[in-house]
């Protein structure tokens, strides 16, 4: 039997192409992104991280989808300095919306109770007061917190409310900026672990007419400021090249550490994990114990240590690859 000529088939040009996944490269350094609104903080380090092409990367502390502000991304090496930044202080501007609660404390909540609003700014200012310097408080069941591998917002989807036990916070600063009633406009500087949902809430509580989060903008961590910060959109629209060229360098998360700088003979002893005696090696030591960012004789960083007791060096995290600022 003759076979059958055999046809050639031509490539259809509608055929959807592959997508040829683009290899990762290392990338260093940190980007102060002002996050937009209903956008998760997840989301935007996705995004930028996409945009860098970076291999790896995190965030300092994460924004609710409603707040805007600043949200320090780290980039490689970076990424071992994040916790500094978890551990700072925050600032925010927040307007409190009086007389009305809702299910979460902000505005992505269903609303609960609405009460009238009658106090003065005078009633205000003593209730703000009680808000100043330590405080106990009850984190929301909207929130990150695990429970048994589970974040409390899980239970709290399901209708379910579990006892949480208060936690020791700080206002540093607590500034009221704008009333017009119902809504308060504050400033409020505050330790690690402040919910500024609660705060509101505990403030409408404390009026008495009840309260919750209407806006929230985070725009300080530590020493970092939204001043200095970029949208993804304006990231996005930076040529290529310049995208790396615009982040911080790894150490702008460490600007509250003394500086330590090290001879190329002590700064391969640090970079192997060995203590120093800095008296003994003829080093200055910084003016208190503590914490330090140790660089070379070339100004590269190292990365930090501890200063103990007897001016003994003890390396903490190193940078293992040069940094690409």
């Amino acid at each position: 039997m003759p076979r059958e000529p055999r046809t050639q088939t031509k490539p259809d040009p509608f055929m959807t192409q592959p997508v040829v996944k683009r290899k990762r490269v290392p990338v260093h350094g940190v980007l102060l992104l002002d996050k937009a609104v209903d956008a998760s903080s997840n989301q935007a380090l996705i995004a930028i991280k996409r945009l860098l092409n970076a291999e790896k990367a995190g965030h300092t502390g994460t924004l609710d989808p409603f707040a805007t502000g600043l949200l320090p991304l780290c980039f490689g090496e970076a990424t071992k300095f994040a916790q500094d930044l978890l551990e700072a202080d925050k600032t925010y501007e927040t307007t409190v919306h009086l007389g009305i609660t809702t299910s979460t404390g902000d505005t992505e909540g269903e609303p609960l109770e609405t009460r009238p609003v009658q106090v003065s700014v005078g009633q205000i200012e003593l209730v703000l007061a009680q808000f100043r310097g330590p405080l106990q408080q009850v984190p929301p069941m909207h929130s990150a917190l695990k429970r048994d591998g589970k974040p409390l917002y899980e239970y709290a989807r399901q209708g379910i409310t579990l006892e949480r036990e208060a936690r020791a916070v700080t206002i540093h600063h607590l500034e009221l900026l704008d009333y017009v009633a119902p809504l308060l406009k504050l400033n409020v500087t505050c330790s690690k672990g402040t919910y500024i949902r609660v705060l509101g809430e505990d403030i409408g509580r404390a009026l008495g007419c009840g309260a919750h989060l209407s806006a929230l903008r985070r725009t300080a961590v530590g020493s970092l400021t939204v001043d200095a910060a970029v949208t993804i959109d304006t990231f996005a629209a930076l040529p290529e090249p310049e995208r790396v060229q615009s982040l911080l360098p790894v150490d702008a998360l460490l600007s509250s550490f003394p500086v330590l700088n090290l001879p190329e003979t002590l700064a391969q002893r640090f970079m192997h994990g060995q203590r120093i005696s800095l008296g003994k090696e003829g080093v200055a030591l910084p003016a208190t114990e503590g914490r330090v960012r140790v660089y070379d004789a070339a100004g590269q960083l190292l990365g930090t240590g501890q200063i103990l007791e007897f001016g003994v060096l003890a390396p903490e995290r190193l940078v293992i690859f040069t940094p690409s600022h």
